[in-house]
Protein backbone atom coordinates (compact mmCIF):
# COMPACT_ATOMS: atom_id res chain seq x y z
CA UNK A 1 0.00 0.00 0.00
CA UNK A 2 1.58 3.46 -0.62
CA UNK A 3 1.37 6.51 1.46
CA UNK A 4 -0.26 8.12 -1.70
CA UNK A 5 -3.17 6.53 -1.50
CA UNK A 6 -3.59 6.65 1.99
CA UNK A 7 -3.44 10.37 2.38
CA UNK A 8 -5.91 10.51 -0.14
CA UNK A 9 -8.39 8.04 0.86
CA UNK A 10 -8.21 7.74 4.71
CA UNK A 11 -9.81 11.23 5.03
CA UNK A 12 -13.11 9.28 3.73
CA UNK A 13 -12.55 6.29 6.02
CA UNK A 14 -12.87 8.31 8.90
CA UNK A 15 -15.82 10.36 7.72
CA UNK A 16 -17.64 7.40 7.09
CA UNK A 17 -16.85 6.20 10.28
CA UNK A 18 -14.09 2.51 9.74
CA UNK A 19 -11.22 4.33 11.36
CA UNK A 20 -10.57 6.85 13.77
CA UNK A 21 -7.88 10.04 12.73
CA UNK A 22 -5.61 8.41 15.53
CA UNK A 23 -5.61 5.40 13.74
CA UNK A 24 -5.53 7.32 10.43
CA UNK A 25 -2.04 8.98 11.52
CA UNK A 26 -0.90 5.27 12.63
CA UNK A 27 -1.44 3.96 9.24
CA UNK A 28 0.83 7.30 7.82
CA UNK A 29 3.01 6.54 10.37
CA UNK A 30 3.48 2.98 9.25
CA UNK A 31 4.40 4.24 5.75
CA UNK A 32 6.37 7.24 5.60
CA UNK A 33 7.21 9.13 3.09
CA UNK A 34 9.70 7.64 0.63
CA UNK A 35 13.73 8.62 0.53
CA UNK A 36 14.41 11.35 -2.24
CA UNK A 37 16.49 9.81 -4.51
CA UNK A 38 19.51 11.32 -6.31
CA UNK A 39 19.16 14.13 -8.33
CA UNK A 40 18.09 13.47 -12.22
CA UNK A 41 20.46 16.28 -13.36
CA UNK A 42 23.57 14.63 -11.68
CA UNK A 43 22.67 11.10 -12.67
CA UNK A 44 22.52 11.91 -16.41
CA UNK A 45 25.78 14.07 -16.01
CA UNK A 46 27.50 11.02 -14.78
CA UNK A 47 25.87 8.64 -17.22
CA UNK A 48 27.01 11.47 -19.94
CA UNK A 49 30.93 11.32 -18.73
CA UNK A 50 30.75 7.89 -18.51
CA UNK A 51 29.61 7.79 -21.99
CA UNK A 52 32.07 10.10 -23.37
CA UNK A 53 34.91 8.03 -21.41
CA UNK A 54 33.65 4.71 -23.10
CA UNK A 55 33.44 6.09 -26.63
CA UNK A 56 36.96 7.42 -26.43
CA UNK A 57 38.41 4.35 -24.73
CA UNK A 58 36.46 2.43 -27.69
CA UNK A 59 37.95 4.39 -30.59
CA UNK A 60 41.75 3.76 -29.41
CA UNK A 61 41.26 0.19 -27.88
CA UNK A 62 43.34 -1.48 -30.72
CA UNK A 63 46.17 1.19 -30.00
CA UNK A 64 46.26 0.06 -26.54
CA UNK A 65 48.71 -1.70 -24.76
CA UNK A 66 47.07 -5.17 -23.37
CA UNK A 67 47.97 -4.52 -19.95
CA UNK A 68 46.13 -1.18 -20.20
CA UNK A 69 43.29 -2.85 -21.66
CA UNK A 70 42.71 -5.35 -18.67
CA UNK A 71 43.61 -2.63 -16.44
CA UNK A 72 40.72 -0.82 -17.70
CA UNK A 73 38.38 -3.59 -17.60
CA UNK A 74 38.92 -4.67 -14.39
CA UNK A 75 38.83 -0.96 -13.40
CA UNK A 76 35.32 -0.58 -14.68
CA UNK A 77 33.92 -3.87 -13.06
CA UNK A 78 35.32 -2.99 -9.54
CA UNK A 79 34.45 0.46 -10.07
CA UNK A 80 30.24 -0.51 -10.80
CA UNK A 81 30.58 -3.01 -8.25
CA UNK A 82 32.32 -0.59 -5.61
CA UNK A 83 29.83 2.33 -6.53
CA UNK A 84 26.55 -0.11 -6.00
CA UNK A 85 27.72 -1.28 -3.13
CA UNK A 86 27.95 2.71 -1.97
CA UNK A 87 25.22 3.34 -2.70
CA UNK A 88 23.14 0.28 -1.68
CA UNK A 89 24.75 1.46 1.95
CA UNK A 90 23.24 5.10 1.46
CA UNK A 91 20.25 3.61 1.17
CA UNK A 92 20.02 4.45 -2.58
CA UNK A 93 18.49 0.61 -3.58
CA UNK A 94 17.38 1.53 -7.16
CA UNK A 95 20.84 3.77 -8.21
CA UNK A 96 22.54 0.48 -6.06
CA UNK A 97 21.43 -2.18 -7.99
CA UNK A 98 21.74 -0.25 -11.09
CA UNK A 99 25.30 -0.18 -10.98
CA UNK A 100 25.33 -3.65 -10.02
CA UNK A 101 23.67 -4.82 -13.10
CA UNK A 102 26.24 -2.33 -14.84
CA UNK A 103 29.18 -4.59 -13.22
CA UNK A 104 27.39 -7.88 -14.31
CA UNK A 105 27.06 -6.19 -17.87
CA UNK A 106 31.10 -5.41 -17.76
CA UNK A 107 31.60 -8.62 -16.37
CA UNK A 108 30.59 -10.57 -19.62
CA UNK A 109 32.09 -7.95 -21.71
CA UNK A 110 35.36 -8.85 -20.34
CA UNK A 111 35.15 -12.32 -20.94
CA UNK A 112 34.11 -11.63 -24.73
CA UNK A 113 37.10 -8.94 -24.87
CA UNK A 114 39.83 -10.52 -22.87
CA UNK A 115 39.08 -14.08 -25.44
CA UNK A 116 39.67 -11.67 -28.05
CA UNK A 117 42.80 -9.83 -26.76
CA UNK A 118 44.68 -13.09 -26.21
CA UNK A 119 43.47 -15.17 -29.38
CA UNK A 120 41.24 -17.83 -27.01
CA UNK A 121 39.35 -19.83 -29.02
CA UNK A 122 36.24 -21.73 -27.06
CA UNK A 123 34.51 -24.13 -28.50
CA UNK A 124 32.53 -24.72 -25.99
CA UNK A 125 30.41 -22.36 -23.43
CA UNK A 126 32.21 -22.72 -20.45
CA UNK A 127 33.63 -18.91 -21.09
CA UNK A 128 30.00 -17.38 -20.70
CA UNK A 129 28.61 -19.97 -18.81
CA UNK A 130 30.41 -18.22 -15.84
CA UNK A 131 28.09 -14.75 -17.08
CA UNK A 132 24.92 -16.78 -16.00
CA UNK A 133 26.53 -18.11 -12.78
CA UNK A 134 27.38 -14.32 -11.68
CA UNK A 135 24.13 -13.35 -12.92
CA UNK A 136 22.16 -15.72 -10.43
CA UNK A 137 24.89 -14.99 -7.78
CA UNK A 138 24.00 -11.43 -7.62
CA UNK A 139 20.72 -12.00 -8.04
CA UNK A 140 20.66 -13.89 -4.51
CA UNK A 141 23.00 -11.95 -2.69
CA UNK A 142 21.27 -8.49 -3.72
CA UNK A 143 17.68 -9.62 -3.99
CA UNK A 144 16.85 -7.77 -7.06
CA UNK A 145 14.18 -8.03 -9.44
CA UNK A 146 16.47 -6.36 -12.15
CA UNK A 147 19.55 -8.75 -11.71
CA UNK A 148 16.79 -11.35 -11.97
CA UNK A 149 15.63 -9.90 -15.59
CA UNK A 150 19.36 -9.24 -16.39
CA UNK A 151 20.08 -12.69 -15.56
CA UNK A 152 17.36 -14.43 -17.76
CA UNK A 153 18.34 -11.88 -20.61
CA UNK A 154 21.88 -12.95 -20.32
CA UNK A 155 20.81 -17.14 -20.13
CA UNK A 156 18.86 -16.11 -23.41
CA UNK A 157 21.28 -14.43 -25.03
CA UNK A 158 24.04 -17.27 -24.27
CA UNK A 159 21.69 -20.14 -25.54
CA UNK A 160 20.92 -18.14 -28.61
CA UNK A 161 25.00 -17.72 -29.08
CA UNK A 162 25.28 -21.72 -28.38
CA UNK A 163 22.72 -22.49 -30.63
CA UNK A 164 23.90 -20.16 -33.80
CA UNK A 165 27.12 -20.32 -33.58
CA UNK A 166 28.10 -23.99 -31.61
CA UNK A 167 25.35 -25.84 -32.60
CA UNK A 168 24.31 -27.27 -29.81
CA UNK A 169 22.08 -26.33 -26.82
CA UNK A 170 23.75 -25.68 -23.30
CA UNK A 171 21.87 -27.87 -20.63
CA UNK A 172 23.59 -26.27 -18.05
CA UNK A 173 22.63 -22.47 -19.04
CA UNK A 174 18.86 -23.93 -19.05
CA UNK A 175 19.38 -25.54 -15.60
CA UNK A 176 20.76 -22.24 -14.25
CA UNK A 177 18.13 -20.09 -15.58
CA UNK A 178 15.18 -22.47 -14.68
CA UNK A 179 16.38 -23.89 -11.23
CA UNK A 180 18.58 -20.97 -9.83
CA UNK A 181 16.62 -18.19 -10.72
CA UNK A 182 13.14 -20.95 -10.81
CA UNK A 183 13.92 -21.25 -6.90
CA UNK A 184 14.02 -17.41 -6.54
CA UNK A 185 10.92 -16.84 -8.60
CA UNK A 186 9.28 -19.71 -5.59
CA UNK A 187 10.53 -17.42 -2.70
CA UNK A 188 9.62 -13.70 -4.36
CA UNK A 189 7.21 -14.44 -6.74
CA UNK A 190 6.80 -10.77 -8.03
CA UNK A 191 4.92 -10.46 -11.23
CA UNK A 192 6.98 -8.42 -13.41
CA UNK A 193 10.01 -10.86 -12.87
CA UNK A 194 7.40 -13.81 -12.87
CA UNK A 195 6.48 -12.68 -16.48
CA UNK A 196 10.14 -12.28 -17.45
CA UNK A 197 11.33 -15.35 -16.13
CA UNK A 198 8.19 -17.30 -18.16
CA UNK A 199 9.43 -15.64 -21.61
CA UNK A 200 12.94 -16.50 -21.01
CA UNK A 201 12.30 -19.80 -20.34
CA UNK A 202 9.87 -20.03 -23.06
CA UNK A 203 12.83 -18.82 -25.17
CA UNK A 204 15.27 -21.49 -24.58
CA UNK A 205 12.77 -24.44 -24.87
CA UNK A 206 11.84 -23.09 -28.17
CA UNK A 207 15.57 -22.97 -29.16
CA UNK A 208 15.72 -26.72 -27.71
CA UNK A 209 13.47 -27.77 -29.97
CA UNK A 210 14.69 -25.76 -33.04
CA UNK A 211 18.20 -27.87 -32.07
CA UNK A 212 16.55 -31.29 -31.50
CA UNK A 213 15.04 -30.81 -34.82
CA UNK A 214 11.76 -31.77 -33.38
CA UNK A 215 8.30 -31.31 -34.09
CA UNK A 216 7.19 -27.66 -33.51
CA UNK A 217 4.07 -29.41 -31.09
CA UNK A 218 6.92 -30.69 -28.60
CA UNK A 219 7.37 -27.21 -27.41
CA UNK A 220 4.25 -27.08 -25.94
CA UNK A 221 5.31 -29.36 -23.07
CA UNK A 222 8.12 -27.56 -21.15
CA UNK A 223 6.07 -24.32 -21.69
CA UNK A 224 2.95 -25.50 -19.83
CA UNK A 225 5.38 -27.62 -17.50
CA UNK A 226 6.14 -23.88 -16.32
CA UNK A 227 2.46 -23.49 -16.23
CA UNK A 228 1.90 -26.18 -13.97
CA UNK A 229 4.70 -24.59 -11.49
CA UNK A 230 2.44 -21.65 -11.37
CA UNK A 231 -0.38 -23.73 -9.86
CA UNK A 232 1.58 -24.74 -7.41
CA UNK A 233 2.84 -21.39 -6.49
CA UNK A 234 0.99 -19.91 -3.35
CA UNK A 235 0.94 -16.28 -4.19
CA UNK A 236 -1.81 -16.24 -6.77
CA UNK A 237 -0.43 -12.79 -8.45
CA UNK A 238 2.71 -14.72 -8.97
CA UNK A 239 1.43 -18.16 -10.41
CA UNK A 240 -0.79 -16.26 -13.20
CA UNK A 241 2.31 -13.79 -13.94
CA UNK A 242 4.53 -16.88 -14.45
CA UNK A 243 1.41 -18.93 -16.38
CA UNK A 244 0.71 -15.77 -18.53
CA UNK A 245 3.40 -16.32 -21.22
CA UNK A 246 2.48 -20.27 -21.63
CA UNK A 247 -0.85 -19.28 -21.84
CA UNK A 248 -0.17 -16.76 -23.99
CA UNK A 249 1.89 -18.90 -26.66
CA UNK A 250 -1.07 -21.60 -26.74
CA UNK A 251 -3.60 -19.10 -27.65
CA UNK A 252 -1.49 -17.73 -30.13
CA UNK A 253 -0.80 -21.44 -31.85
CA UNK A 254 -4.62 -22.59 -31.68
CA UNK A 255 -5.53 -18.99 -33.10
CA UNK A 256 -3.09 -19.27 -35.84
CA UNK A 257 -4.11 -23.77 -36.54
CA UNK A 258 -7.72 -21.53 -36.57
CA UNK A 259 -6.74 -19.15 -39.24
CA UNK A 260 -4.27 -20.94 -41.34
CA UNK A 261 -4.85 -24.83 -41.27
CA UNK A 262 -6.58 -25.31 -44.08
CA UNK A 263 -4.93 -28.09 -45.44
CA UNK A 264 -2.92 -31.14 -44.12
CA UNK A 265 0.34 -29.74 -45.57
CA UNK A 266 1.63 -28.95 -41.77
CA UNK A 267 1.25 -32.27 -40.71
CA UNK A 268 4.96 -33.36 -40.91
CA UNK A 269 5.72 -29.86 -38.92
CA UNK A 270 2.90 -30.38 -36.35
CA UNK A 271 2.57 -33.49 -35.46
CA UNK A 272 4.77 -35.70 -33.48
CA UNK A 273 4.44 -39.55 -32.85
CA UNK A 274 0.82 -39.35 -30.81
CA UNK A 275 0.88 -41.63 -27.90
CA UNK A 276 4.75 -40.31 -26.55
CA UNK A 277 2.97 -36.90 -27.11
CA UNK A 278 0.04 -37.59 -25.09
CA UNK A 279 1.82 -39.18 -22.73
CA UNK A 280 4.35 -36.10 -21.98
CA UNK A 281 1.48 -33.66 -22.24
CA UNK A 282 -0.64 -35.72 -20.09
CA UNK A 283 1.74 -36.14 -17.37
CA UNK A 284 1.89 -32.41 -17.30
CA UNK A 285 -1.76 -32.15 -17.26
CA UNK A 286 -1.30 -34.42 -14.09
CA UNK A 287 1.13 -32.45 -12.36
CA UNK A 288 -1.03 -29.17 -12.86
CA UNK A 289 -4.39 -30.78 -11.45
CA UNK A 290 -2.65 -31.84 -8.36
CA UNK A 291 -1.54 -28.35 -8.07
CA UNK A 292 -4.61 -26.80 -8.80
CA UNK A 293 -6.70 -29.12 -6.47
CA UNK A 294 -3.83 -28.08 -3.51
CA UNK A 295 -3.85 -24.24 -4.17
CA UNK A 296 -7.95 -24.62 -4.87
CA UNK A 297 -8.00 -22.70 -8.02
CA UNK A 298 -10.14 -26.14 -10.12
CA UNK A 299 -11.89 -22.39 -11.49
CA UNK A 300 -8.79 -22.21 -14.17
CA UNK A 301 -8.63 -25.89 -15.33
CA UNK A 302 -10.37 -24.82 -18.36
CA UNK A 303 -7.30 -23.05 -19.56
CA UNK A 304 -5.57 -26.80 -20.65
CA UNK A 305 -8.81 -26.20 -23.41
CA UNK A 306 -6.23 -24.42 -25.67
CA UNK A 307 -3.55 -27.39 -25.19
CA UNK A 308 -6.23 -29.49 -26.70
CA UNK A 309 -4.25 -31.22 -30.01
CA UNK A 310 -6.62 -30.26 -32.72
CA UNK A 311 -3.93 -30.51 -35.09
CA UNK A 312 -4.07 -34.74 -35.53
CA UNK A 313 -7.93 -33.80 -37.62
CA UNK A 314 -7.61 -33.51 -41.36
CA UNK A 315 -7.12 -29.82 -42.64
CA UNK A 316 -10.11 -28.01 -43.75
CA UNK A 317 -13.87 -27.68 -41.96
CA UNK A 318 -13.32 -31.07 -39.41
CA UNK A 319 -10.35 -28.49 -38.10
CA UNK A 320 -11.93 -25.18 -37.95
CA UNK A 321 -15.02 -26.30 -36.43
CA UNK A 322 -12.55 -27.99 -33.81
CA UNK A 323 -10.54 -24.94 -33.27
CA UNK A 324 -13.19 -22.53 -32.67
CA UNK A 325 -15.13 -24.43 -30.45
CA UNK A 326 -11.55 -24.31 -28.02
CA UNK A 327 -11.51 -20.27 -29.15
CA UNK A 328 -15.23 -19.59 -27.94
CA UNK A 329 -14.92 -22.29 -24.88
CA UNK A 330 -12.00 -20.59 -23.88
CA UNK A 331 -13.52 -17.08 -24.37
CA UNK A 332 -16.65 -18.40 -21.94
CA UNK A 333 -14.62 -19.70 -19.33
CA UNK A 334 -12.39 -16.53 -19.20
CA UNK A 335 -15.53 -14.25 -18.84
CA UNK A 336 -17.25 -16.88 -16.35
CA UNK A 337 -14.69 -16.94 -14.13
CA UNK A 338 -14.01 -13.02 -14.41
CA UNK A 339 -18.04 -12.34 -13.21
CA UNK A 340 -17.33 -14.96 -10.45
CA UNK A 341 -14.13 -13.01 -9.25
CA UNK A 342 -15.44 -9.64 -10.53
CA UNK A 343 -12.40 -8.56 -12.37
CA UNK A 344 -12.82 -6.55 -14.52
CA UNK A 345 -9.56 -6.88 -16.27
CA UNK A 346 -9.86 -10.64 -16.64
CA UNK A 347 -13.65 -9.63 -18.22
CA UNK A 348 -11.99 -7.14 -20.57
CA UNK A 349 -9.79 -9.67 -21.28
CA UNK A 350 -12.47 -12.77 -21.96
CA UNK A 351 -14.23 -9.86 -23.99
CA UNK A 352 -11.52 -9.50 -26.43
CA UNK A 353 -10.95 -13.15 -26.78
CA UNK A 354 -14.92 -14.07 -27.35
CA UNK A 355 -14.22 -10.96 -30.56
CA UNK A 356 -11.43 -12.40 -31.79
CA UNK A 357 -13.15 -15.97 -31.88
CA UNK A 358 -16.18 -14.32 -33.42
CA UNK A 359 -13.86 -12.56 -36.27
CA UNK A 360 -11.96 -15.75 -37.14
CA UNK A 361 -15.52 -17.46 -37.06
CA UNK A 362 -16.51 -15.34 -39.43
CA UNK A 363 -13.78 -14.69 -42.28
CA UNK A 364 -12.90 -18.40 -41.63
CA UNK A 365 -16.86 -19.64 -42.04
CA UNK A 366 -19.15 -17.41 -43.03
CA UNK A 367 -17.55 -15.11 -45.62
CA UNK A 368 -19.04 -16.11 -48.71
CA UNK A 369 -22.36 -17.10 -47.57
CA UNK A 370 -23.35 -15.13 -45.04
CA UNK A 371 -24.45 -12.06 -44.37
CA UNK A 372 -22.27 -9.54 -42.70
CA UNK A 373 -24.89 -7.59 -41.02
CA UNK A 374 -26.59 -11.01 -39.98
CA UNK A 375 -23.30 -12.55 -38.75
CA UNK A 376 -22.24 -9.89 -36.47
CA UNK A 377 -25.84 -9.09 -35.38
CA UNK A 378 -25.56 -12.78 -34.16
CA UNK A 379 -22.04 -12.39 -32.63
CA UNK A 380 -23.75 -9.30 -30.63
CA UNK A 381 -26.54 -11.45 -29.46
CA UNK A 382 -24.67 -13.81 -28.40
CA UNK A 383 -22.30 -11.67 -26.28
CA UNK A 384 -25.72 -10.17 -24.92
CA UNK A 385 -26.84 -13.58 -23.80
CA UNK A 386 -23.79 -14.49 -22.26
CA UNK A 387 -23.67 -11.58 -20.18
CA UNK A 388 -27.20 -11.54 -18.94
CA UNK A 389 -26.64 -15.28 -17.92
CA UNK A 390 -23.35 -14.09 -15.71
CA UNK A 391 -24.82 -11.62 -14.44
CA UNK A 392 -28.02 -13.66 -13.75
CA UNK A 393 -26.17 -15.99 -11.88
CA UNK A 394 -23.94 -13.24 -9.61
CA UNK A 395 -27.57 -12.07 -8.56
CA UNK A 396 -28.62 -15.37 -7.38
CA UNK A 397 -25.50 -16.24 -5.63
CA UNK A 398 -25.34 -12.55 -3.94
CA UNK A 399 -29.34 -13.43 -2.73
CA UNK A 400 -28.43 -16.96 -1.69
CA UNK A 401 -25.16 -15.22 0.61
CA UNK A 402 -26.08 -14.95 4.40
CA UNK A 403 -25.77 -11.63 5.59
CA UNK A 404 -22.71 -10.13 6.77
CA UNK A 405 -21.72 -10.62 10.91
CA UNK A 406 -22.76 -6.87 11.84
CA UNK A 407 -19.74 -5.76 14.25
CA UNK A 408 -20.11 -5.82 17.81
CA UNK A 409 -18.94 -2.28 18.58
CA UNK A 410 -21.62 -1.18 16.21
CA UNK A 411 -24.16 -3.55 17.43
CA UNK A 412 -23.81 -2.10 20.99
CA UNK A 413 -23.83 1.19 19.39
CA UNK A 414 -27.34 0.87 17.97
CA UNK A 415 -29.01 -1.08 20.80
CA UNK A 416 -27.58 1.94 22.76
CA UNK A 417 -29.71 4.37 20.56
CA UNK A 418 -32.91 2.50 20.85
CA UNK A 419 -35.48 3.92 22.74
CA UNK A 420 -35.67 2.33 26.31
Amino acid sequence: MSRKFLENESPGWVADGLISEAQRQQLLARYPPEAQAVGLLPLLGSVLVGLSALSVVAANWQGLPAVLRVALLLGSLLGAYGAGAYFLRRGNADLGHGLIGLGLIVFGASIILVSQLYQLVGYDVSGLLAWVVAGVTLSYVYGSRLLVLLTVVIGAAVQTYCVQVLGSFSYATAALVAAGLGYYWWRRPAVVSSTVLATGLLWQAGLLVIVLHAKITWFFVPAMAIYAAGDWQASRSGARALQGPPLVAAYLFMFGLATFGETDTYANVLRPPLLPYLLSLGAVFALSVAGKRARGRFDTLLDWLLLLPGFYLPGGLPLAVATLVVLYAHAGSVLARAHRQQDSDQLTVGAVLFVVATAVAYFKLTWAFLDKSLFFLLGGVLLLGLSWYLRRRNAQTLAAAPPPAQPAASKGADEATQPS
